[in-house]
């Protein structure tokens, strides 16, 4: 039988009209007026996501030059390198991303958040959340839509933030592009780096950002008593941004203490009325501080 997924509307840290989305084992907390997916977390569980608790509440201002990071899942325009470019700036982020509420659609209980049209790259996205009835499963669809201006060459790129980690994985392709199994994205290599057995691992520095890239469909986050592993296929032989990368990770220093895991689509020139998607599954599984390795190649399959 069937499990019933259940939509209610929340005030959720001083947000009006956000939604849980829920089934009996898990929920999903959508914020419209931020345009972010704010938590994922078993009912009753620890969060998973990380949130900033100095801004609850706080409506962005998108004429800002301060940068609010809210936390939880969004969407930005990849490669991040072409930002000055296309909009003249290279940090905070093109505003329709990133702060400016989006529009709430419901139907058959799949929440579907849709953003304004941005002046820029003449693209408005669409994120479409949806939880398995009788799994600890949420998928996120995010479709970039070309609907003014000239041809534009774009990525989906999404960024999952994350609380502080026991660790961070990523299943590393044996026939990696990569001869490393990876990119280095910063100066210095992220703490603890590794590879043992296709699987890469890693800690937040609390001193120094870092980032790397990978050819990884699989990435897996592990926290005190949750760990959720989020997937996006590569497809094969597809042009990727960021030297070729569909997945990467970022740690960030204290005292934000977050990490990042963040999907990219292939690359695609858009023409008017054309639309490119990404797709990535979560799934949270509950874990112990005993045996860790053993559980995190159990949750990888490998």
């Amino acid at each position: 039988m069937s499990e019933k997924i259940t939509v209610t509307k929340t005030n959720y840290q001083g947000w009006e009209d956000s939604y849980v989305l829920s089934n009996s084992q898990v929920e999903a907390i959508i914020v419209p007026a931020i345009g972010r997916i704010m938590q994922f977390r078993f009912q009753g569980g620890e969060n998973t996501f990380w949130e900033d608790s100095q801004i609850y509440g706080k409506i962005p201002n998108s004429k800002s030059e301060e940068w609010d990071n809210f936390g939880g899942d969004k969407t930005w325009p990849a490669p991040q390198s072409e930002w000055e470019q296309i909009t003249k700036i290279s940090w905070p982020p093109p505003t329709t991303f990133d702060s400016v509420p989006v529009k709430p659609e419901l139907e058959n209980n799949e929440l579907t958040l849709i953003s304004e049209i941005d002046p820029f790259y003449g693209i408005r996205f669409y994120r479409k959340i949806t939880l398995e009835p009788n799994q600890p499963i949420m998928k996120i669809t995010t479709t970039f839509e070309k609907v003014k201006g000239d041809s534009q060459q774009v990525s989906v790129w999404t960024i999952t933030q994350l609380n502080e980690p026991v660790s961070v994985y990523a299943a590393i392709p044996q026939n990696s592009i990569f001869p490393q199994g990876y990119n280095q994205q910063s100066d210095d290599l992220p703490a603890n780096l590794k590879i043992d057995n296709g699987i890469l691992s890693l800690k937040r520095d609390r001193e120094k950002a870092h980032k790397i890239g990978s050819d990884a469909s699989t990435l897996l986050w592990v926290g005190e008593k949750t760990a959720i592993r989020m997937d996006s296929p590569r497809i094969d032989k597809a042009n990727y941004p960021d030297n070729n990368s569909n997945s990467e990770i970022y740690t960030n220093y204290d005292p934000k203490a977050y990490v990042e895991l963040e999907f990219l689509s292939p690359l695609k020139t858009l023409q008017l009325g054309e639309k490119i998607d990404l797709t990535v599954t979560y799934t949270l599984f509950k874990t112990t501080s005993e045996n860790l390795e053993e559980q995190v190649r159990k949750i990888l399959g490998s």
